[in-house]
């Protein structure tokens, strides 16, 4: 193994949050060993997403190589299966991952293939890896609570023999749960879960102790654990696809230590011009400073169907609303997420609960008031809100159904009110044991990826499954 190098082919899923965190992983494995190549086998999204912060992402990794991992776009389809759902339109690029890992293992060279690294939503492609007879490990980028309710799902399913979708329109605890984008869909994922070599997990043990014990110990079959988080995109400029706005952070340079309000939903996150007015409202009547990341929904006459910026954010703001506010409030399009939350002015996060962002908050010691719509979020916002004592709630049961490329459905609000918001926006910049308890897990999060740190040695160890004599 000396002198030739141990491949890794990664196959991230061709959205931001994750094809982001991908690249992350995989700079981190390659500087802790000078023996890992990766190569990145990049999905374009579906059309229906073309012109937006994914693609233009994609395009600027595909431009550049990075110090031993390089990145290869594949061809897609000319009419992929948008209305099959992600797993069928991931499906229809094995062909494609076939090819290039065929000429890849061909080819002379230092190089051998030693496994893939595929995201929790591109599990169709272990039946490729099986092929070439090399190990496959999935990237989970969510938490280990819900990785731990997937494996629970395998469970019902397989060693006890229940129907899970029949389980979701009973009286069970189980059909809270149908938030999660469908629990066919779990099911589905749990299943492929199981023929894996190992889970990456997005997550640090001092995070989620309870969770991680539990899927490091469990007595029924699952597949070596790693979590090795949190793993994050610290440059945090390019990831909109825009340029980075220094007016924003001049801004913030003018505010005192942590008293602005952050108001960020994601790069799916918008509202109508209803639930925009409430949050209006709520953010005046809370007398709090405040930089408001106002996002246009798509329109539905277009192909692009990613949130996009307002030429003039007054046409759905209330009247008077921006005179009202200036000096304490600025609203902005896209926000450069991680500048801001690492800036001392800001003291409070009003989020969507995405895994990633939940993560920089933590790492940044910023709380987060919870506001989850879609995915695993509300499990996300409860493990936080309920378990943890990491955030605050704004609504834990709002309802949102994102409108998703693979299965175009129409918007399901519940409309949360002014005074909810207020609510929610005080406590977060007024309740000092959640801030104190940020704090400390924040200095766990640094700890536990250096040297002696629990991410650290589980790094260690997932190296060592990939090289092997």
């Amino acid at each position: 193994m000396a002198n030739t190098f141990a491949e890794l082919i990664f196959i991230p899923t061709p959205g931001l949050g994750h094809i982001m965190s991908t690249i992350e992983l995989a700079n981190l494995l390659v500087n802790r060993d000078q023996r890992l190549a990766i190569t990145v086998l990049v999905i374009k999204p579906p059309s229906v997403t073309s012109g937006s912060a994914i693609t233009t992402y994609i395009e600027s990794l595909t431009e550049n190589t990075m110090d031993r991992i390089s990145f290869i776009q594949l061809p897609q389809d000319e009419s992929p299966p948008i209305h099959g759902g992600p797993v069928e339109f991931i499906k229809s690029h094995c062909k494609y991952v076939r090819n290039v890992v065929s000429d890849l293992t061909s080819q002379p060279g230092p190089g051998r293939v030693v496994g893939f690294v595929v995201d929790m939503f591109c599990t169709s492609m272990i039946d490729v890896a099986n092929e070439f007879n090399v190990p496959t490990f999935v990237f989970f980028t969510s938490s280990a609570a819900f990785l731990g309710f997937t494996l629970f799902i395998k469970l019902l399913c397989d060693d006890l023999n229940r129907d899970v979708v029949e389980l979701s329109n009973s009286d069970t605890e189980i059909s809270r749960f149908q938030v999660l984008e469908g629990l066919d869909s779990v099911q589905r994922l749990a299943k492929k879960l199981g023929e894996a070599n190992g889970i990456i997990v997005n997550t640090f043990l001092d995070l989620e102790t309870h969770a991680i014990e539990s899927l490091l110990s469990a007595d029924i079959s699952i597949p070596p654990v790693f979590p090795v988080g949190p793993i994050l995109n610290l440059e945090g400029g390019s990831g909109g696809g825009k340029p980075f706005d220094d007016d924003v952070i001049r801004w913030l340079d003018s505010q005192p230590p942590s008293s602005v309000v952050f108001l960020c939903f994601g790069s799916m996150g918008s509202f109508d011009e209803a639930q925009v007015k409430e949050i209006a409202r709520g953010l005046e009547q809370s007398g709090q400073r405040f930089l408001w990341s106002l996002r246009r929904p798509p329109l539905e006459q277009t192909t692009t169907r990613i949130p996009s910026d307002y030429e003039d954010p007054s046409v759905v703001l209330p009247e008077g609303f921006l005179d009202r506010t200036r000096g304490i409030g600025k609203v902005i399009g896209w926000a450069p997420q991680v500048a801001v939350l690492a800036h001392d002015a800001v003291g409070g996060f009003v989020s969507h609960c995405g895994w990633n962002s939940l993560l920089e908050s933590l790492w940044f010691g910023v709380p987060s008031a919870a506001w989850p719509m879609y995915a695993e979020q509300q499990m996300n916002a409860f493990e936080m809100v309920v378990d943890l004592g990491l955030a605050v709630e704004i609504k834990l049961d709002y309802e949102k159904d994102v409108f998703n490329p693979f299965n175009p459905k129409a918007n399901k609000i519940i409309n949360v009110t002014a005074r909810e918001i207020e609510s929610g926006i005080r406590r977060v910049m007024e309740d000092n044991e959640v801030r104190a308890s940020v704090k400390e897990m924040s200095a766990k999060s640094r700890a536990a990826v250096v040297e002696g740190g629990s991410s650290y040695a589980f790094f260690s160890r997932l190296i060592q499954d990939f090289i092997r004599d």
